[in-house]
């Protein structure tokens, strides 16, 4: 009764999507988005979703599904085909933003199956450096991230890097 229902309403999304006219379906989706996972570290990354969009031909070439329809990543149709119309497309709504955390763990632990999903950073690495290598866009970490005094700290790096050898050929004090 319930995957019934759940595919009456993914196919009438669907239909009032396709359907709509494409102006409102484009101020349906949002123009920019922020990535502060890391603002610990790192400034706000403004992803231009905008400019994005006119890149790809499909939502799914970034997304593993789009809001509205049932889940279409290979991995995750195994267990989740019956799982309904997906309600948020959010990186974060699947993905961890602390996958080693106490609680993240004791998630992967009751399943086997969710051992190898990547936490948050992971999964905006891996989809957004694999396509800018593809595509020539900015691979470099700074290139997207402004990292803050407290990032420099953390990684030691800027004016918290150690300070270099002096050039006498001598190493730890001998």
């Amino acid at each position: 009764m319930y995957a019934v229902r759940n595919w009456l309403i993914a196919g009438i999304t669907i239909l009032a999507l396709t359907m709509a006219p494409a102006g409102s379906r484009a101020k349906s989706l949002p123009d920019s988005i922020k990535l502060d996972s890391l603002v610990n570290l790192y400034e706000r990354v403004d992803f231009n979703h905008s400019k994005h969009i006119t890149l790809v031909k499909d939502c799914a070439e970034c997304h593993h599904h789009t809001t509205g329809t049932l889940v279409q990543d290979a991995n995750c149709v195994r267990c989740h085909k019956n799982s309904g119309a997906t309600p948020v497309v959010a990186c974060k709504g699947c993905h961890a933003t602390q996958p080693f955390s106490a609680a993240a763990l004791r998630e992967k632990n009751r399943t086997a199956y969710h051992m190898d999903k990547l936490g948050l950073k992971g999964a905006y690495h891996q989809n957004c450096t694999g396509c800018h290598s593809k595509m020539g866009g900015p691979t470099g970490c700074q290139d997207c991230h402004t990292r803050k005094k407290q990032g420099d700290a953390f990684y030691r790096a800027a004016a918290y890097a150690p300070p270099q050898a002096r050039g006498n050929g001598k190493q730890h004090g001998h």
